[in-house]
This record gives C-alpha cells, structure tokens and sequence, in this order.
C-alpha cells in the first residue's frame, strides 16, 4: 500500500498539517463496522506527491485510491521506515548480515521503552545486524504505538530498517525470527491468582496460535508478561509445530539480581560472580542457588561463610526484590527488565563462556535432574551462540535446594492444572499451594 504526503500548489486546497499523524496517514475509527477510513481527500492531477512504499515492495507505484479495510487485517509501516532501500548498495552496509524480524508485544509499555532502544541500536545482536521491528499493541494503546514508532524514527539507528506497527498477533508475528512476549495484564487490588492466570493465559493462547500459523518455523520466544513460566507453557502447547525448546520464560532478572546480592555481601564487583541458577518459578518460590555459584572462580560457600545469611536474607531478596523496588519508587522494574531481556538474548546468540552458565525457564521435557516433566521450569542453561542452548549437567543438589526446588515445582505443577482448558488437557483444576506473589507485585 503506498502512502502520500501531498504537497498543495495553492493555499485553496492546503491540508492542515493537524489532519495527519506523523505517518502521513489519519484514521478515524467507525464505531458501527470496526474499519478505518482515509481522512485524506484524493489528489488532483496537478499536484505533487510524495510515494512512500513498504520496504519490501520493488518499485514506486502513483498514488491510487485505497479502499477501507480493518485494521486488524494488517500491520502498517512507519513514516521512513516505509522507504525501499538496499543494503547491498551502500559500503557501509553491503557487509551486514541478512536482516531480522523481530516482534514484540507490549510494545507501548515501559519495559518496551527501554528494550526498543537498545534492539535498534545493535546491543542485542550486533553491530553488523540489521533488523526490522514488528510492534503489537492493542486498540487502546494505537496512538502510543505511533509515538514509540516516532522516537525510533527520529533516532536515526543505522540498524533499524523497518518498524510496522499493528493489533493483530498474526499479522505483527508474520516471519518472526524472535517474539518477546511483553505485553500482559497486570495483577490489580483483590485480583486471585488463578484469575490472573486465566486472563493472561487467554492472551498467551492466543498469541500461540497465531506464532504457530506466521512465524518462522524456528522463531526464538521470550515470554515475559506473568505469570511467565506458565504463559510460556499455554503459548508452546498452541504452537505444536514450533519446537516447545524454542520457548523461554524470562528469569534473566532473578539471576541478576542474585549476582548482585553474592556481590555486596563478598564485597567484589558483580563480574566476579558466575554460575548463578535461577530453579523453578518467576514467584516467590524461586529457588536462587548459591550452592553452585562461584565467586572469583571458587564456590559461594567457602567465600561467604554465613550459611544463614545464604538460607534466609539472601534468598528472600532475591524472591522479593520486585516489590521492595516498588516500594521505593511506586512503579515496577521496566529499565531492569530490558536489560535482562538483552541479556537472555546475547546469552542465546553467544557462545556461554566456558565453565559458566545462564539461567531461563524452558520445557522440562528430558531433563537430568528429576524435575517433573511437561512443565516450564527455570534451570541452568549453556549456549554455543547459534540461538540454542543445552541443560548444564554438573550441578550438585543438597537436601535444602532440593526440598525448596520441589517447592517451587509443586507451585508449577498447581498453575498447570489451573490452565488446562487452554492447553488441550481439559477441565481448568484451581488449587494453588498458596497464593504466592510475583516479585513485581505489592
């Protein structure tokens, strides 16, 4: 679809500039049929105009009347972002890799704020990777979705070489190579957490689907809207022809946090700090494994000799730090939670150095450890940097990580049973062990 910017040749027929948004187009939406109709009138003859295309299409076409459709039928690209271009033509690009598709949701959020930023800019996958952005948001959030798109563009990234913006997960997921699912419902004042559970998995059953029936057949998933873990098991089991050890839930935060803390209390820099595990939940039964993290290369146990401190302050900061963090300044992490996402990404499409690993929540099917099956559990993770990754072995578990990791698990089993009208296993079961908390809730 081409769209023009019309240059008036006398004051008679000027368009106020107020008539348009930023990408040259203004919808009006009809409450009666739910389409958008052009709020542009048609060009005379003896006007000029200005025809910007889709980047994939090969040729400028006239401007041409366009007939109203729903806009959830397609996505829209963005102000310059709709210019053809060739990477192959300029110096400083004919080297760069092949470009990427990206999409993700929540895209008018805080978290997205942060994230959209550091993707363009090359933090994520490279100096040398172009990339193209594909933003999910709702009817609500349309507008603001239109000014992420315009800070983008006004950031003049190198790397950034389309953004489209839209409200339909199958046409934002079309050729996705990499889905961070952000977008989510919060949990409100009084709200069960079964109930979360339900509206969010209907959100994330949802977007499964629609991964399944567009997306790349080996797209990389990053669910982070809560409750993650049992989001990323709803979206995988609507996705059966995605392999389900494509689909992570983000517990990169937790881990950080946990350097973070091992780091204050041996009084060392949080890069001395390795081999951290996140186990289970992205709740307050997390499981932080001080047993096997190492700091300056030996085991935390013989730096920090404080058992209790390890049992009891430091695990319960690190399960509790989202709230303390709202607390203090009223709003839940957003610039932390970007930075996490980076870093769950990099640790995929980077080889793991060698003798560490990283933590995310994945499918449990086949795993070592003896934790149950068919669920998606946190657990210590290597990568040879081809997006993949592989269960690290050589961990070792005493009584105390052992019973708080089968803590954890029963909470995940419970969640589970709780959504198994959305995914294909029947009647939805609700008996929470209890009703723990997500580190981001109050």
């Amino acid at each position: 679809m081409a769209m023009v910017e019309l240059s008036p040749s006398s004051s008679s027929h000027a368009i106020k500039a107020s008539s348009f948004h930023s990408s040259k187009l203004s919808y009006v939406p009809s409450r009666i049929s739910h389409q958008r109709r052009l709020n542009v009138r048609p060009p005379p003859r003896t006007r000029h105009a200005k025809v910007f295309c889709s980047v994939t299409s090969k040729e400028v076409q006239a401007p041409v009347a366009v007939p109203t459709e729903d806009p959830k039928k397609k996505s829209e690209c963005y102000g310059v972002f709709c210019l053809t271009y060739d990477l192959k033509a300029e110096e400083e690009t004919s080297s760069w890799k092949k470009l990427i598709n990206v999409s993700v949701s929540g895209a008018a959020g805080m978290i997205s704020n942060h994230l959209l930023f550091k993707l363009a800019a090359g933090e994520v996958f490279g100096p040398d990777q172009p990339i193209a952005l594909k933003l999910l948001g709702s009817e609500r959030s349309r507008e603001a979705l239109e000014g992420v798109a315009m800070e983008l563009e006004d950031s003049l990234y190198p790397l950034l070489r389309e953004v489209s913006i839209g409200i339909d997960p199958y046409d934002v997921f079309r050729d996705a190579e990499w889905a961070l699912l952000i977008g989510a419902k919060p949990r409100g004042p009084g709200m069960e957490r079964a109930a979360l559970l339900d509206i969010n998995g209907q959100i994330f059953a949802e977007q499964g689907k629609a991964l399944n029936a567009v997306a790349s057949r080996n797209v990389k998933v990053i669910v982070v809207g809560n409750p993650c873990n049992t989001n990323a098991l709803i979206c995988l089991k609507n996705a059966p022809n995605i392999p389900a050890k494509n689909f992570h839930a983000l517990t990169r935060l937790d881990e950080n946090r946990a350097k973070c803390q091992l780091a204050l209390k041996a009084g060392v820099f949080y890069d001395k700090v390795s081999n951290v595990t996140i186990w289970g939940n992205h709740s307050t039964t997390q499981v932080p494994d001080f047993l096997n993290a190492k700091i300056n290369g030996l085991p935390v146990k013989e730096v920090i000799k404080d058992t209790k401190w390890l049992e009891e302050e430091f695990t319960e900061k690190v399960q509790k730090r989202g709230g303390a963090l709202i607390k203090k300044w009223g709003r839940s992490s957003a610039a932390s939670t970007a930075v996490s996402i980076v870093d769950a990404i990099k640790s995929l499409v980077t080889p793991t150095p060698e003798g560490d690993w990283f933590s995310t929540g994945v499918y449990t099917n086949g795993n070592p450890y003896g934790i149950a099956e068919d669920i998606v559990f946190s657990m210590p993770c290597r990568s040879n940097g081809d997006g993949d990754y592989e269960l690290v072995k050589d961990v070792i578990f005493d009584d105390y990580l052992w019973s708080r990791i089968k803590t954890t698990e029963a909470e995940l089993l419970a969640e589970k049973k709780c959504v198994a009208h959305l995914t294909g296993e029947g009647i939805a079961v609700c008996d929470l062990p209890g009703d723990t908390m997500l580190p981001g809730e109050m």
